[in-house]
């Protein structure tokens, strides 16, 4: 794809899965992720180019701008969308396959100083969550979602969900989606699997605390009639013996 039917990619990213992109004048003049991934766009003809230096400088500039931070070196495919984008960091050898959306503060870092690939590939239609750290050279499969604030260290297999730090996997089939790109953006309806053991933890401590009153409650009322029948008879409840001799 040339560079303006990327650019004209990730605007229709933007108006097809933000509900809030209204206009397309307001959406191209109000989305600082457009303003950022199209500097990108450019920065990185440039940087193919062998024209380094102003590259970075190009980048430099729309972070200055935006808040957003992309390495001109980075390859990113069609379709790219940066939810509020503040504080979105990509790295170098980073790559990203289409369709992909990232919300705010999600780095794609790496771990190494070493020179080649030390950062994360993603494939089409990943969903990474606000504040998400993916770090390394690893793979996030297609269609794999990154839950918020999670930090991801181990490949993550195609179409899975992973939270947590570190993140692991919580899920690996979900329906399918609506959406036009093929994408969940129902990032806050990750699953939680200890808030699930949680759960179930507290509902067999309220239904043993339910039969332990439940049995005091039994065993109260047959006091109250032992009771009742020692008051009656004047009878001890346990049967009198003769003493032996």
């Amino acid at each position: 794809m040339g560079l303006f039917a990327l650019i004209r990619s990730d605007f229709a990213a933007i108006r097809g899965r933000d509900p809030a992109a209204r206009g397309k004048l307001e959406t191209a003049f109000t989305y600082p992720g457009l303003h950022a991934i199209a500097a990108y766009r450019v920065a990185h003809g440039l940087w193919r180019a062998n024209w380094k230096g102003a590259a970075r400088l190009l980048s430099y500039l729309a972070r200055m701008g935006t808040g957003i931070d992309i390495h001109p070196g980075a390859r990113i495919g069609a379709g790219f969308f940066i939810d509020h984008g503040a504080g979105v960091v990509i790295g170098e050898t980073a790559e990203i396959g289409c369709d992909v959306t990232l919300y705010h503060g999600v780095t794609l870092g790496g771990v190494s100083w070493s020179p080649g690939k030390r950062h994360p590939t993603l494939g089409d239609g990943v969903m990474v969550g606000a504040g998400a750290k993916i770090l390394g050279p690893i793979l996030v499969g297609a269609g794999a979602r990154v839950g918020a604030n999670s930090v991801v260290v181990e490949p993550v297999p195609a179409e899975a969900t992973v939270i947590g730090i570190p993140a692991r996997i919580v899920q690996t089939d979900r329906a399918p989606v609506s959406d036009p790109y093929r994408v969940d953006l129902n990032h806050h309806l990750m699953p939680d699997p200890v808030g699930r053991t949680l759960a179930r933890l507290a509902d067999r401590i309220a239904f043993l605390e339910a039969r332990l009153a439940a049995r005091d409650d039994a065993l109260a009322r047959h006091e109250s009639h032992c009771a009742a029948r020692i008051a009656i008879s004047g009878c001890s409840e346990t049967p009198n013996h003769d003493l032996p001799n």
